[in-house]
This record gives C-alpha cells, structure tokens and sequence, in this order.
C-alpha cells in the first residue's frame, strides 16, 4: 500500500499519469513487473520413477523405441519360450531402468555421510582447542588441588555445619574422617 501511495503521490508532483496495476501484476507497478517465465512440470501426467515401494511406474522407461526394439516388442507377443534371456533382459529394460537387485544394492553414501561427521566433529574439536587456549582466561587458583585442600582443613579448623554437614563426618580426636 505504501509503496501505491508513493508512486500516485510521485505521478501527482511529476504531472505524469499513474501507472495501472493490473491484477497479474501482484501489487508491483508496470515499471517493475518481471518478465521471466518459468517452467511449469504439469505433475498430472504419468512418469517414471524406479522405487522400491511403488513396483509399477506410471509409464514405460523407454518412450520413444528404435526400429529393433519394435521388432523385439513384435516377438514379445508370441511365446516367450522362443525367446532368448538377451532379449528378455532386453525387453525388461525397456520396461525398466533398474532391476529390485539393482535398487537394493548398498550404495557408498554412508561412507560420505559418516566421513562427513567425522570431519565436522574433528573441526568442533580443533574450535574448542583454539578457544581453551585463545579465548578462555586462565583457570582460576580456586580450581586447584592444593587450595581444595587448604579449604576443606580451614572449613574442618572452623567446624562449619558440626550437627549434619561436613565437620559431622570428621573425628576431631584422631583427625579422620569417621
């Protein structure tokens, strides 16, 4: 709307008319309408696809056949004993892109998808190295084992908490824990 008004208040000071939207033209003026058009994929009429869950395609995977795979779908409608297994694996082709064997078969993707991981769990590694080492401070003195211990005597010396906590589990007398 605001763009509407802007171009009708812009034609009024210039003294020119407006330009008419158009109801193909989506809320754009004539000036900037895009002139490209795309390919629509008419998702009514049947293709093929080889999956596994759906056996029969809508259409055959050969559409347009050679002079010999005419004949040969010429000699498909007699007996099928007179044929040989060339040309019966032939006429399945035209049928069909890939046999079940074919659309089962392990492929490598996992080999990409797992060295995919791994690289970025190694790249991970190599971003928490460079920040413990550039971007964290200094661990604090507080963390260390010699100062836990300090603290524990000095907490033990104060007897915080005698009835339940800490200093209710030391033996003041033998100087042990009980």
């Amino acid at each position: 709307m605001l763009r509407l008004t802007s171009s009708r208040l812009g034609s009024l000071l210039a003294g020119r008319p407006t330009a008419a939207l158009t109801s193909s033209s989506k809320g754009r003026p004539a000036s900037q309408q895009s002139h490209e058009v795309s390919d629509s994929v008419d998702m009514s009429r049947p293709t093929y696809y080889d999956r596994v869950d759906m056996p029969l395609p809508d259409k055959p995977y050969k559409d347009v056949l050679s002079d010999a795979e005419e004949k040969l779908k010429q000699k498909e409608k007699g007996p099928w004993s007179q044929l040989t297994n060339e040309e019966k694996v032939a006429l399945y082709r035209l049928k069909f892109s890939q046999s079940y064997a074919e659309m089962k078969a392990p492929t490598g993707e996992w080999k990409t998808v797992l060295g995919g991981m791994l690289f970025f769990l190694g790249f991970t590694g190599l971003v928490v190295w460079w920040q413990r080492i550039y971007v964290y401070p200094p661990r604090p003195r507080t963390l260390e084992d010699d100062w836990k211990a300090r603290q524990l005597q000095r907490m033990l010396d104060m007897r915080i908490n005698p009835v339940e906590g800490l200093s209710s589990k030391w033996d003041y007398d033998k100087g042990q824990w009980k």
